[in-house]
């Protein structure tokens, strides 16, 4: 395993962390034998940084990461979590204010839930779970965390940016309040290195780069016929329209997969082949999931010539109600 440094706060972290969402129920029947198996596994291939969040089953897949906490005492793993907005809508909208979302009141009490599920004393990190520009210099979110560090109860503070919306967090990221970012970057959603990436930079604020199989079509399994349990988020997520724009890309997409490589490891690889990503989180449910993705990174960056030709598959989408 490869590990890379972690924005102002020094942390080596595994540049293949693990997302945790598919843990939670929102992508059909949850198996917590299976996951429990994966999970142990990423730890014995050198994983340390896992991503998990409070709507991820209400607190579920955060109990879960809290048993293999319990199963490595002797090893460090970085655990972050995320505060749902108050109101639990996504993607945030302009007319939402602070107070709909991220008062302090919530911050604290889902901070608690996180801890309690986590059977943590302290976070090494706590984001919220999307974020919007407008309130960037609003003191009172910034007196939360604040508090939040002052109480010991978390050790890093970010945000986690809504989809498609990269550069919505350049005037946060401004105040010196962030210690890391999470946001959507891949091979077809490119956008964070227009102006994220450089900003990110100039105050080392470490990123983390989440989709990074662009919801399942970056593993070139899709299909116009493909379908998922009911219950399955992607159900919701994969409309009829963004199901064939999401296959044709794909398609597209595969006359550039060189033939000794997978799409699924070329996605991975793309993302690791840019410096300014601290880490990535793919989910992974099972054990060969989590083998395949990290025998990924261990083969470096890609070539030059191919991020070339990757660079044509930029696909730049707007935010839509069932894009959270």
């Amino acid at each position: 395993m490869n590990y890379r440094k972690f924005g102002r706060m020094n942390w080596k972290v595994s540049e293949v962390g693990y997302g945790m969402w598919g843990m939670g129920g929102q992508w059909g029947g949850t198996d917590d034998t299976g996951a429990m198996s994966a999970l142990h596994k990423a730890v014995d291939l050198g994983v340390n940084f896992f991503d998990t969040a409070w709507v991820y089953g209400n607190g579920h897949s955060e109990q879960l990461l809290g048993k293999l906490i319990k199963d490595y005492k002797d090893k460090k793993l970085y655990i972050t979590s995320k505060i749902p907005p108050k109101n639990f809508k996504w993607p945030m909208e302009p007319q939402y204010r602070l107070e709909d979302t991220f008062p302090t009141e919530h911050m604290l009490e889902y901070t608690k839930k996180s801890l309690a599920n986590l059977d943590l004393q302290s976070l090494d990190l706590i984001l919220l779970h999307g974020w919007d520009d407008a309130w960037a210099n609003d003191k009172r979110w910034q007196e939360s965390v604040k508090e939040l560090k002052k109480q010991g109860q978390i050790k890093a503070f970010g945000v986690s940016i809504d989809r498609w919306e990269p550069e919505n967090a350049i005037q946060v990221i401004k105040t010196g309040m962030i210690d890391a970012v999470e946001v959507i970057y891949n091979i077809f959603d490119q956008a964070p290195e227009d102006k994220l990436f450089s900003v990110c930079r100039e105050f080392d604020v470490a990123v983390i780069a989440r989709v990074p199989f662009d919801e399942g079509t970056l593993t070139g399994t899709l299909t116009l016929d493909s379908k998922w349990q009911k219950g399955d988020w992607r159900n919701k997520y994969f409309s009829p329209e963004v199901l064939k724009a999401s296959v044709e890309h794909a398609k597209t997409l595969e006359k550039d997969v060189p033939k000794h490589m997978t799409m699924s490891e070329m996605a991975i690889r793309f993302i690791l082949s840019n410096p300014d990503v601290s880490t990535t989180i793919p989910g992974m449910r099972r054990v060969e999931n989590v083998k395949a993705n990290i025998a990924s990174s261990e083969k470096g960056k890609l070539d030059p010539l191919l991020i070339k030709k990757l660079r044509s598959h930029r696909w730049d989408r707007k935010p839509s109600p069932n894009a959270g």
